[in-house]
């Protein structure tokens, strides 16, 4: 999977290429997903078992969900390729990416049921980078309200939960969070250096033949960051051919 140009198949399977906009949204919802920590404690346990660098892909691949869905309904979709594509290339090396901000004066509609999610997706992206580049041990906290956008706006969510439950356990094995942050509060100056880490790639999510180990990882991001554009990708900022 080099691009972003084929659909996954389990999206296709989930019915969100073209579908109609048949979900609710309102302003509750909206702060709900913005706002997710109360009453998705089991859901932020699950998460803070991964590491950054899967927790990171996690999101370049639950934002895949929300472009796919809303490529017909937006243009902007295309903004969000370009930030899905940025996300996998930091993966390989954060420091060849320019940070993903994203409507810093508060000046992009929010209201509708297209700009709204798509506004939550793109803020919560942000914040995750923000706590990526950081090192911050509480990254793992701000994926939780794009995991429930994702499946709100799936059509088939028994599709959207299968996909995240076989997901998350294959990360959790194979990428596992190395501390545990119990003596750590938000206000906490430490910082997590990932760059150990084990590189994690898109086929790892989408591509049921594909089948993990370091070497094949490290090959299928470099396939995936070999076809960018660079000089289409705002957010790419230094061309790389390998990792």
């Amino acid at each position: 999977m080099k691009n972003l140009k084929n659909v996954p198949q389990i999206i296709l399977k989930s019915k969100c290429i073209n579908h109609p906009i048949d979900y609710k949204w309102n302003n509750k919802k909206m702060q709900n997903f913005l706002d997710p920590l109360e009453g998705n404690e089991e859901l932020e346990n699950i998460l803070s078992q991964i590491n950054h660098k899967a927790s990171v892909g996690l999101t370049a691949a639950l934002l895949e969900w929300v472009y796919w869905r809303f490529r017909k309904y937006t243009t902007a979709s295309n903004d969000v390729e370009k930030r899905i594509e940025a996300l996998w290339y930091s993966i390989a090396n954060r420091e060849y990416t320019m940070p993903l901000d994203f409507d810093t004066d508060l000046d992009i509609p929010t209201s509708g049921s297209v700009n709204g999610p798509m506004w939550v997706a793109l803020m919560t992206v942000k914040m995750v980078d923000v706590r990526y580049r950081k090192g911050s041990y509480f990254i793992q906290s701000e994926i939780i309200g794009l995991v429930l956008l994702a499946r709100h706006l799936s059509p088939k969510k028994k599709t959207f939960d299968k996909w995240f439950e076989k997901t998350i356990y294959e990360l959790i094995r194979l990428f596992p969070c190395q501390y545990g942050n119990e003596n750590l509060d938000e206000s906490d100056e430490a910082v997590y250096d990932s760059s150990s880490e084990n590189l994690i790639c898109r086929d790892f999510f989408f591509d049921s033949e594909f089948k993990y180990s370091v070497e094949s990882s490290e090959k299928a991001i470099n396939d995936f960051i070999g076809n960018l554009d660079y000089k289409a990708n705002p957010f790419l900022s230094i061309q790389r051919n390998a990792c």
